[in-house]
């Protein structure tokens, strides 16, 4: 059943129901809607549910996902600023990047190939010592990768 009601210079459209409503988000009652156009208010009468309120805001997360940084984690190598020089002797900052590389590493306790991001450095330091030792000495746990 639908009454109309006029409150100042806007009407009031209200239905009574006596079955409760359920949380069905296709359902075609909503428990209040405005409409800006012709500022008429529609709401319905819902059976009063007392629930623990929950808060509206969630913890921050970025739009956009961190991006990789340029540091070797094995070596802890990143970039360094220097100076570009021209002939006319003008100086210029600059950085000069770690060479990184992707690389795919034989893991012998593990009996598999481990991709990693490493600088050519710590490629020749894995070649040298064994990829256990500097990974332990980095503080690099394999088995999550």
């Amino acid at each position: 059943m639908a009454t109309l009601a006029t409150v100042g210079s806007s009407s009031v459209l209200r239905f009574n129901k006596t079955e409760p409503l359920k949380a069905n988000p296709s359902s075609p009652f909503l428990g209040f809607v405005t409409s800006q156009l012709s500022g008429i208010k529609i709401s319905c009468n819902l059976p009063v549910v007392v629930a623990p309120l929950k808060p509206i805001s969630s913890p921050f997360t970025p739009a956009l996902q961190p991006v990789a940084r340029r540091i070797c984690p094995f070596t802890g190598k990143k970039a360094n600023k220097a100076n570009k020089v021209s002939f006319s002797n003008h100086k210029t900052k600059k950085l000069q990047f770690v060479n990184l590389q992707y690389k795919k590493v034989w893991w012998e306790a593990g009996k598999r190939y481990v991709k990693l991001r490493l600088s050519t450095k710590a490629l020749k330091t894995i070649e040298k010592n064994g990829l256990d030792a500097v990974a332990k000495k980095a503080g690099i746990d394999l088995r999550k990768e």
